[in-house]
């Protein structure tokens, strides 16, 4: 585990305050580079320096790739099909479920019945101001028409998003953590790379409209495409290149080494500014982190010991059933807080709640960690186990 990851909650924590105090000092800043957009049908859609920032955070992980082990990994059908499961017929559900009750019902009053947030209109629609959309209302802000939503289904928004990103970079240091099997845990992560081009945003723009929140489908499939096809697409071709230029062995022991600290920079630098803008909010009711993170905590628990349990079921080796039940657990957090910025804006409480995500993740992932090395008498393992994984 590397310095940066290993401190990460630390670093979040920091960037927190690095970007309350840029909000407070130099309040013109952030949005001035917010302002450097590309821009579709009159709306700005992608921010250039978040969507660099994001490339940035996505790449790393890509690269690090083998799709020989995507096609191996068919032979392990129990563990690769319980995460996909998981992944993408439960998560997502239960995660709209329980943010659902909690932000919208047992937390609605202390977060505000009145209290609104104002996102980005969807991409190609151009309704007058006035004019309702989903659970929001076309209003002017500065001249420019954004959607009047109420502030808790912003909320809604951002957990859904990442309700349906699993986990395909930290999943790798937990699992290598726990002491499981490696080569499977990279295989659940290009095999679950692959599916979020097919599945997050069907997923996505289903749990958001059903949240009556904005879904704008164009917006969504250009967010999948810049920042998870686009990195990943790089990172064949150039993991080819490079290996074939340089051979293994350099691209293990030192291109990877030097992209190590990239992912977790180029993460800190989006919260800077990400907090720059929700400064005044947190300044103004602190306790709205509580509340997104208590929700986002019984989640990642379920779904912990959901998986934990079915592989328990279903006979897994402990090196197996480890990464299969945190790869579901944990969140692709770079992004569900891509896609919340390019949807919502860099404003939103969408991207607010995206941001906790990542504030939680460590130290909560870390305790999994060490339920799982504590309990691996619970399962067989690899070596003393005869019985076949596959």
């Amino acid at each position: 585990m590397s310095f940066f990851e290993r401190y990460l909650t630390l670093w979040v924590a920091l960037c927190i305050v690095a970007g309350i105090i840029l909000g407070k000092l130099a309040p013109g800043f952030a949005q001035a580079l917010d302002g450097m957009a590309i821009h579709v049908n009159g709306a700005p859609v992608i921010s250039i320096p978040i969507a660099i920032c994001l490339f940035f955070m996505m790449y790393p992980i890509m690269v690090k790739i083998d799709f020989g082990e995507v096609l191996r990994a068919g032979k392990s059908i129990r563990p690769v099909g319980l995460t996909l499961f998981i992944n993408w017929a439960v998560k997502p559900f239960t995660m709209y479920a329980i943010a659902n009750f909690f932000l919208g019902t047992l937390f609605y009053n202390l977060i505000g019945p009145d209290a609104v947030d104002y996102v980005k209109m969807p991409l190609g629609i151009n309704l007058d101001v006035g004019a309702s959309y989903g659970a929001g209302q076309v209003v002017l802000v500065d001249g420019v028409k954004m959607l009047e939503v109420p502030l808790w289904r912003s909320y809604l928004a951002g957990c859904i998003l990442l309700g349906v990103a699993p986990c395909t970079a930290m999943v790798l240091v937990w699992g290598f953590l726990a002491r499981g099997n490696d080569g499977l845990t990279l295989a659940m992560v290009a095999i679950n790379s692959l599916t979020m081009l097919l599945l997050y945003g069907v997923l996505g723009g289903f749990l958001l409209g059903v949240g009556k929140l904005p879904v704008p489908w164009q917006a969504l499939l250009l967010s999948i495409g810049v920042y998870v096809a686009l990195p990943l697409v790089a990172g064949y071709f150039s993991r080819k290149w490079i290996i074939a230029r340089k051979g293994e062995q350099w691209f293990r022991e030192k291109f990877l080494h030097l992209l190590t600290p990239v992912t977790i920079s180029a993460l800190l630098l989006t919260l800077v500014l990400l907090f720059s803008f929700k400064g005044e909010t947190i300044l103004d009711n602190p306790l709205t982190i509580l509340w997104i993170a208590i929700p986002l905590f019984i989640q990642t628990v379920f779904i912990f010991a959901l998986g934990y349990g079915l592989a328990k079921l279903l006979g897994l080796s402990y090196e197996n059933a480890a990464p299969a039940a945190m790869i579901g657990a944990s969140n692709h957090f770079e992004v569900a807080i891509a896609t919340s910025t390019m949807l919502y804006g860099l404003s939103s409480g969408a991207s607010l709640a995206t941001v906790v995500g990542v504030l939680i993740e460590v130290p909560l992932m870390l305790m999994l960690v060490r339920f799982c090395l504590k309990t691996q008498s619970w399962f067989p393992h690899l070596a003393a186990s005869v019985e076949n994984q596959e």
